[in-house]
């Protein structure tokens, strides 16, 4: 009955990870991307530690304490910081609008399902039925990538894509090694800090953060 309980749980913090994701998908504010990728990290943490409890898999708690650290304090804090010096708390630019975009969304949803079902069939955990989801977000955090024009809102949808991806290792084996999650940890937060320079760098030349212009340098 406990376990029947846990695993209700984490089939709501796994719904609520999906519905993060189409916020996100819609979020035209830099900084309420940013506090949207904030509330995902909880919700992936919170998943990973509830996971741990109920299965006993006690390397689990490290990558949710590792989340939490990351993903909610130390990234959306770094984040924040930059969206005050930049000064680019203005609406985010879409290639496409709103409405196709989440129709589109819509439709990889259905496609991830489609394609996590043989898979969660052959899994052996007792999250296996999250791995729809998990591969759903991985989608969406991918389109949100294509359809933004300004380089901080896809370095968003990269981590993003890499909570996705991190739920699908939890749904399908209980994680990754320890060693290798702390790997993946320290290199994503590098990247994210050599990034930020690279952010001031375009904005000190380009005047802006929007991609389109470092596509005309290119053309010329």
């Amino acid at each position: 009955m406990n376990l029947s309980f846990h695993l209700q749980v984490i089939n709501l913090l796994a719904a609520l990870l999906l519905l993060i994701s189409f916020a996100m998908l819609s979020q035209r504010r830099v900084v309420g991307l940013v506090t949207l990728f904030a509330w995902q990290g909880a919700a992936l943490a919170a998943s990973t530690a509830l996971v741990a409890w109920s299965t006993g898999q006690h390397h689990l708690y490290w990558s949710a304490a590792l989340t939490l650290a990351l993903k909610v304090v130390a990234m959306p804090w770094f984040f924040y910081r930059l969206v005050r010096k930049l000064d680019i708390n203005r609406e985010v630019e879409a290639v496409l609008n709103i409405p196709t975009t989440m129709l589109i969304g819509i439709a990889l949803v259905i496609f991830a399902f489609n394609l996590a079902l043989p898979i969660s069939q052959m899994a052996g955990t007792v999250t296996r039925s999250t791995l729809g989801i998990a591969m759903a977000c991985v989608l969406l955090a991918f389109l949100m990538m294509i359809t933004r024009r300004k380089a901080i809102t896809q370095v968003i949808g990269f981590l993003a894509m890499e909570n996705g991806l991190f739920f699908a290792a939890t749904s399908a084996s209980y994680g990754m090694p320890l060693v290798v999650e702390m790997g993946v940890a320290l290199d994503v937060l590098v990247g994210v800090f050599v990034l930020g320079i690279f952010f001031f760098q375009i904005r000190e030349t380009f005047d802006s953060l929007d991609l389109k212009h470092m596509e005309r340098l290119k053309e010329r």
